[in-house]
């Protein structure tokens, strides 16, 4: 019964939420778009931060138009001084208890002028858990990088109380190590102190940390001394030693939802200068919303779709430095991995500026004791975000299929057929890897030993994108590709991210299918929405 109340009040919120109109906003201070090319990108956008009377950034001075539900943290904050207040007393409520649980972040900059892509991964894992009255033996914070050619970094701290993370922003970081300079000095350690858990001015940042990282809605900064993640764990000591430094600014062009087409302006800072006027671009939950409860595990929210990145990044020793490159984001939390599971993505496309897609499916468990037979679903969805609208294909809008190799080869296929949904189109994409483009194992939380080699990851992949628009024929009584030219014509790319992860014993073919009373359940919202807003219409 318990339970039964929970979903009626969780499906209530829901709707209540997902029907009430999107606040008008004014996005992105309006000192960005001059700061971005500024390689310090420091107080020239502190107008978007609210500071506190150390002049450290504590929360966004303005709502973001391109922000995404769930870019707040998950994870329980192990220090005191982030406990307490609304969010995270509704969040004890709904708590999961004592259970495993993770949150993991995944960022990946593209350098098609380098020819290379680097990823950030940073996680979380088992944050103030106690087990048996001790702290968790799983409690880790990682930084985890991705370099030139598929090489792998790794760094990581046992102490999650130097973890820290925004409740209503996409804003984290970890300090593993402070500077020697600072740690000899009794008003710098106060100052220390008082930062353990906190975000810090770029500035002071680079003066007192000497590892770990800062992640900011529109600044990353980090310095990793650390070791080759191929060679051994993620803690201290098992690799050959590496070092990797970036620091570098970042626009939001696209979160997971319609956005202001970029194509329409000069360039990203142009792009910039229009969200500032304000306008409505409603964001959504990348896995629907029940993604807003403890409902099913893992949970997936693409932050950035699209965004572009200015600065510098060190890679054992070699620099790199872009300006407006490619650069996108997203997140996980929950207990664990799926035990298998495909993705894709790329912002990097031949003439196609405004181009993004994202691809991803597994199994999952299904926590509902009512639903009949099996208690797991394979699921998958595809994302394009192209010429300001938002092409999505998940299992309760069409159907999809796709074909996934141990490794090599990657196939979608899938129509949007809701008639209540924003478009209906056909996509293709395949995405393959070259003969002797190995990828990389990287690490995955998983349920009972922690971070595990569980995947497999490239940024070499080969990928050909085609978009078609559906018309209905009555005829045929079904949707049917347009006769007008294709939406998008074998747009491709050389440096499209794959992975796979879980055990593959031979080519994965499926197609998603999703139980009908699941569609149901998530489509709840869409429909009474139009409901409303054809009575709003209709008087």
């Amino acid at each position: 019964l318990s339970f039964t109340l929970f979903g009626l009040a969780a499906i209530c919120h829901a709707i209540c939420h997902s029907l009430a109109p999107p606040p008008v906003v004014t996005t992105i201070c309006t000192q960005l778009s001059a700061a971005i090319h500024d390689a310090d990108h420091d107080e020239d956008c502190f107008d978007c931060y609210r500071l506190d009377d150390g002049g450290r950034p504590i929360g966004l001075a303005k709502n973001l138009q391109l922000q995404t539900p769930h870019a707040g943290r998950k994870f329980r904050p192990s220090s005191q001084a982030q406990r307490g207040g609304r969010a995270n007393r509704r969040r004890r409520w709904m708590s999961r208890g004592n259970r495993r649980f993770t949150e993991g972040w995944y960022y990946r900059l593209t350098l098609p002028e380098y020819g290379e892509s680097f990823v950030f991964i940073f996680s979380i894992e088992d944050a103030g858990r106690y087990v048996k009255g001790r702290p968790s033996p799983l409690s880790l914070a990682c930084m985890q990088l991705l370099g030139p050619g598929d090489t792998y970094l790794v760094q990581s701290d046992e102490d999650d109380t130097k973890f820290w993370g925004w409740d209503d922003a996409l804003a984290f970081g970890c300090t593993f190590e402070w500077s020697d300079e600072d740690a000899g000095d009794a008003e710098s350690t106060r100052g220390i102190e008082a930062n353990v858990a906190a975000a810090m001015n770029p500035k002071e940042w680079r003066e007192k940390v000497k590892t770990g990282f800062q992640v900011l809605p529109f600044g990353f900064q980090g310095r990793l001394d650390g070791h080759d993640g191929t060679l051994g764990g993620v803690k201290a000591g098992q690799g050959v030693s590496g070092t990797a430094y970036f620091d570098f600014a970042v626009k939001p062009l696209a979160g997971w939802g319609n956005y202001p087409p970029l194509t329409r302006y000069q360039n990203a800072s142009d792009h910039a200068s229009v969200l500032e006027h304000g306008g409505i671009h409603r964001q959504r939950s990348t896995a629907g919303w029940l993604a807003s409860y403890p409902v099913f595990e893992p949970h997936w929210q693409v932050n950035m779709a699209n965004a572009r990145a200015t600065g510098s990044l060190n890679w054992n020793g070699t620099v790199y430095r872009f300006e407006d490159a490619p650069f996108y984001g997203e997140k996980n939390w929950g207990g664990a991995f799926p035990t298998k599971w495909y993705w894709s993505q790329c912002n990097s496309f031949d003439d196609h500026p405004d181009l993004s897609f994202t691809a991803g499916g597994g199994i999952r468990k299904l926590p509902f004791s009512f639903l009949p037979g099996k208690r797991t679903e394979v699921l998958g969805l595809v994302g394009i975000h192209y010429n300001g609208r938002f092409y999505e294909l998940v299992p309760w809008t069409g159907d999809s299929e796709w074909a996934v190799w141990p490794w090599g080869r990657w196939e979608f296929r899938g129509k949007c057929t809701d008639r209540r949904a924003d478009n209906q189109f056909e996509v293709e994409i395949v995405a393959v890897t070259e003969e002797g483009v190995d990828g990389v194992p990287l690490r995955a939380p998983t349920k009972d030993r922690g971070m595990q080699y569980y995947c497999q990851d490239s940024g070499f992949g080969h990928v050909t994108l085609s978009l078609w628009g559906l018309e209905w024929d009555d005829t045929a009584q079904k949707y049917c590709r347009s006769h007008d030219k294709p939406i998008i014509d074998k747009a491709t790319s050389q440096q499209c991210a794959v992975e796979v992860g879980g055990e593959y014993d031979g080519v994965w073919r499926v197609k998603s299918n999703m139980s009908a009373t699941m569609k149901r359940l998530i489509r709840l919202p869409m429909v009474i929405g139009k409901i409303f807003n054809n009575d709003r219409a209709g008087n």
